[in-house]
């Protein structure tokens, strides 16, 4: 296929599938399709929720259109695919999304078509799970009829430095041909340029491990957060210390979720397993920083019953958000820490301004607040460190104490401050 004659279809429009389309929009002609009728909606008036893009980026990508209809792409002949990949409550990876994906493909998969995934998947899954599901219900054989190729997403919410066009992209093919057209074809948008791997299999394990090694520099701090506390030392102190070894790395401790660090190793353990080999250090490290938020809950606590000990006592957590400055609340370990708190029977509630009221109804039994009520918390857990915090300052924060409050500060948002409590 030649470059000039593509028509892309993107299946998914979230925090990576909408940066794709809007990149490729500018030079191809293209389709995002979602099944989320109000996603679309929103795209098709130039409005991004999630706040990314502005009416003046949609403009630009003037070869861009929306629809929920999938047979809208059927004209199309690359399709790329970037749909959430979950895990279950079992830790155990949820291919739903990818499935349906997968199904829809198949209706409209024609010969000569390429399909690309971008979904952050275990190693062979592409081969494994996603071809044999196109082949059977399209009645189409891979590298005869269709190719395939992967091009893991390195998309991170909310950061305005990196972005699609200038972090390097890996890209695979499922033939020597396919591969070399992949990467040509996003060599045209990504200004950073391409990293052509070997096979499918080595995009897929690159992708997985680089939230595994995050996550695992994480949880090592986390535990080190843990052993200090024990010993009454303060964390953050040790790091800045020990940062002044030109080769020390610079991880902190903290709430550990989101959709990609919170997850992916546990897609890397699954394929492990069914291999025969029972990872060690990828489980301990996502067993560490799933129980972190007992730790933060069982600290706050012990520490307000300091000072407040008879007294029913009242909770403001800062930040329900899975990182700082972004509205994505997805796999969240602040909101895991208040129901963890409401469990105990305080009266906790929550404040976010990157939230947007119309997802309120996403949490049930949740108190949201639009606005702290003044002397009233016994303890505010700061759990997520957003930007807006900051500029709120601890003067204001202070407002909402009780008298002899404290404010337990996860992330160190603040300036040291003696009556703070922190990790």
């Amino acid at each position: 296929m030649k470059i000039k004659n593509i028509k892309i279809g993107i299946l998914g429009l979230g925090y990576v599938g909408l940066p794709i389309a809007i990149e490729f929009g500018k030079k191809y002609n293209v389709i995002g399709f979602d099944t989320n009728k109000e996603r679309v909606k929103h795209l098709l008036k130039k409005y991004d929720k999630n706040g990314d893009y502005s009416k003046k980026d949609f403009d630009n990508s003037k070869y861009l259109n929306f629809s929920n209809y999938i047979n809208d792409l059927n004209t199309c002949n690359v399709f790329i695919v970037c749909v959430p990949t979950p895990v279950t409550k079992f830790k155990k990876p949820n291919l739903r999304f990818v499935k349906l994906a997968c199904h829809n493909l198949s209706l409209i998969l024609k010969k000569n078509d390429t399909v690309i995934f971008e979904s952050t998947v275990y190693p062979g899954m592409t081969e494994e799970f996603c071809i044999p599901i196109l082949e059977k219900k399209s009645n189409l054989l891979l590298n005869k009829d269709f190719y395939c190729g992967y091009s893991p997403e390195r998309i991170n919410p909310n950061d305005k430095k990196h972005r699609l066009t200038n972090i390097v992209k890996i890209t695979s093919g499922s033939n020597t041909k396919t591969s070399i057209f992949i990467d040509n074809l996003y060599k045209s948008i990504i200004k950073a340029g391409t990293f052509r791997a070997k096979s499918i299999k080595i995009a897929e394990a690159a992708k997985v491990i680089e939230n595994t090694q995050r996550d695992l520099n994480i949880a090592f701090m986390n535990e080190l957060s843990v052993i200090f506390n024990k010993l009454n030392i303060d964390t953050s102190e040790v790091l800045k210390a020990a940062s002044t070894k030109w080769n020390f790395i610079n991880f902190k401790p903290g709430l550990v979720g989101g959709h990609c660090i919170g997850v992916d190793p546990y897609y890397l353990s699954y394929r492990s397993k069914l291999a025969g080999y029972n990872p060690k250090i990828i489980n301990a490290g996502r067993l560490v920083n799933d129980q972190f938020v007992n730790f933060i809950a069982n600290k706050s606590i012990y520490e307000t019953k300091k000072i407040f000990p008879k007294q029913k006592l009242n909770f403001l957590v800062l930040g329900l958000t899975f990182k700082e400055n972004c509205n994505d609340f997805r796999n969240s370990k602040s909101i895991e820490l208040v129901k963890k708190l409401i469990k105990e029977k305080f009266v906790v509630h929550c404040f976010d301004p990157h939230i947007d009221k119309s997802d309120y109804k996403n949490f049930k039994k949740l108190n949201f607040k639009y606005q702290p009520k003044n002397n009233f918390y016994h303890c505010i857990i700061i759990s997520v460190s957003h930007k807006y915090f900051k500029l709120m300052g601890q003067n204001k924060i202070s407002t909402f104490l009780n008298r002899n409050g404290i404010i337990f500060d996860i992330k160190n948002t603040l300036p040291k401050s003696i009556n703070n409590v922190y990790l």
